[in-house]
């Protein structure tokens, strides 16, 4: 979207109160520089949860794994309440990379449980795998596993109905994972879904599975008139119920079954592993909680992908925002005492919908914006790309978009597609923080930027066909031809480039990315918690008292 106004500089008047109503924040030196602030304390405002959810702020991919594993450390539980295995969190932790779709991040930590709670669609065979790849670093973490009775259970033939829908030659094409999740959520609504309580009662579970899949046959397994040859092949795989051949054509090498009986025996055999694992999650939750335990529940996806309140119809199946962890775990809203807004220094998309501020998008033929680039010399392989390596010279001009997609290695850890990159939207997240009533927030993916002479960032909306007015603060339109209609107003910061990758305190950050951080949190009206500087556990800035004045 167009600039409408530029503003250059920063001078930010940090927000008046810390968490909940705490002390106040100090006001700055007159001097020009950015204000110390006191030494993190023992226990700030991020120590002292006892139940704490953390939540994407934008279009999902904001780097919430990498916090959840942070804080996971010091859990007793860790829970998912929503999605599937549409969401995916990459960790690297002491140099091993991790990539996990249903299990939550608390795994990692041996002494913490993890519960899947019953808003959660799971794949049981995804889950399997997980757990498969888990083996050397703790080969009884399914013991650690607990899935709720009410979790609804994601079968193969879901996937196939999905890819059939996507496959639709149609505008409408939402440009979804194609992992069954909205057929899934379907047959929950409809009510002849499948749940893990079922798999209690094995023999019911069978006919109730094999009524499913008749189900889904007769409505989505003949033949269409205008289908595709890949609707054509979904649907005969259906049919046959062969999963095999429809994840791999050629050499049914990706898992699935090749009849429905393979698959009942699959799922007796998921019932004996998993039978002390499922567990009525109520109790279990509110056991927890009675005992004092430290809760830490993750949110799958992000606000803007909300059923409710995302880009509709350019979101996913379920509730991502704060509401959806009641009801996807059965607690009440009082048991939760604190909340982080997870928000990349820049914003992301996958799949197709409006984007204020976009940049660059999945294919890489946007003329994107040109920028002087000021760091380091930079090569990146970029294999079987037409274009060759991706590299950054000292002094050059740059696509920042496709520099954001590169250097931030902006790829989906579940479908592998280019993520769609832009400026960071402020109004975009002031709207998720009126949602979710975020605590706190994290800042990711501080270090992409670094090398930018010049960082803008969209202040406001406006209309295009009214621009001098700006429209309300925290007002995000809720129709897709109102939000392409929307310009940006934009501020324009100073870049930085000094490496930030390791730094451990926000005092040693450059002072143009402190400088960010503060305007951040002005134009947010939250106070920055934390601050990620680069893909490691280790590089994440906890910043436990509310950061001082800048100028």
């Amino acid at each position: 979207a167009a600039a409408v106004q530029s503003f250059s500089g920063c001078n930010c008047e940090v927000m008046a109160e810390q968490v909940r109503g705490n002390a106040s924040a100090r006001r700055g030196s007159k001097s020009g520089e950015v204000d110390s602030y006191r030494e993190p304390s023992k226990h700030g405002a991020e120590d002292a949860w006892r139940f704490c959810v953390v939540l994407g702020a934008q279009w999902g991919d904001e780097g919430k794994g990498k916090l959840v594993d942070i804080m996971a450390q010091e859990a007793q539980l860790c829970a998912r309440f929503n999605g599937g295995a549409n969401a995916g969190h990459t960790l690297l932790v002491e140099g091993q990379k991790y990539a996990f779709h249903l299990l939550p991040c608390g795994i990692i930590n041996k002494s913490c449980k993890n519960l899947i709670g019953n808003g959660v669609a799971c794949h049981l065979p995804t889950l399997m795998k997980e757990l498969d790849a888990l083996k050397d670093f703790d080969p009884r973490a399914v013991e650690r596993v607990f899935i709720s009775t009410r979790t609804h259970i994601l079968i193969d033939s879901h996937q196939l109905i999905d890819g059939i829908l996507e496959a639709e030659a149609s505008s409408n094409s939402i440009g979804t994972t194609k992992r069954g999740i909205g057929p899934c959520y379907a047959s929950k609504s409809i009510r002849n879904g499948l749940r893990f309580g079922d798999l209690l009662h094995i023999d019911r579970f069978e006919e109730k599975l094999r009524e499913l899949v008749r189900w889904s046959q007769k409505r989505y397994g003949e033949p269409m008139e205008n289908d595709s040859p890949s609707q054509l092949l979904l649907r005969q795989c259906l049919r046959n119920y062969d999963t095999r051949q429809a994840f791999d054509p050629e050499n049914g090498a990706k898992g699935g079954v090749g009849s429905i009986d393979e698959e009942v025996a699959r799922y007796r055999e998921f019932a004996r592993i998993l039978r002390e694992q499922i567990v009525d999650s109520v109790t279990f939750m509110h056991e927890d909680i009675g005992r004092g335990s430290r809760v830490l529940v993750e949110g799958a996806n992000a606000a803007l992908l909300d059923i409710d309140f995302g880009t509709y119809p350019f979101v996913t199946s379920s509730n991502t925002t704060i509401g959806g962890v009641c009801t996807g775990l059965g607690v009440p809203p009082r048991v939760i005492d604190y909340v982080v807004g997870v928000v990349k220094a820049y914003t992301t998309r996958v799949g197709r919908g409006p984007f204020p501020t976009e940049l660059q998008n999945e294919a890489q033929d946007l003329d994107d914006f040109m920028e002087p680039y000021l760091g380091p010399e930079k090569r990146m392989e970029r294999k079987g790309h037409a274009r060759g390596p991706f590299v950054l010279s000292t002094g050059n001009l740059v696509k920042v978009g496709e520099m954001l997609q590169e250097i931030g290695a902006e790829y989906g850890t579940t479908t592998g597609r280019r993520r769609r990159c832009g400026w960071l939207d402020i109004p975009l997240v002031k709207y998720s923080s009126m949602l979710n009533g975020f605590d706190s927030i994290c800042i990711t993916k501080l270090d992409v930027l670094t090398g930018l002479k010049q960082i803008r960032v969209a202040v406001a909306y406006r209309n295009a066909n009214m621009t001098e007015v700006r429209l309300p603060s925290g007002y995000f339109p809720s129709h897709l031809r109102d939000l392409e209609n929307v310009v940006c107003e934009y501020e324009t910061l100073d870049g930085w480039t000094e490496d930030v990758s390791g730094c451990r305190r926000f005092q040693d950050l450059p002072r143009a990315a402190q400088r960010y951080v503060l305007r951040v949190q002005e134009l947010i009206g939250v106070p920055v918690s934390s601050v990620g500087v680069g893909p490691d556990r280790a590089a994440m800035l906890q910043v436990k008292e509310p950061l001082g004045r800048g100028r």
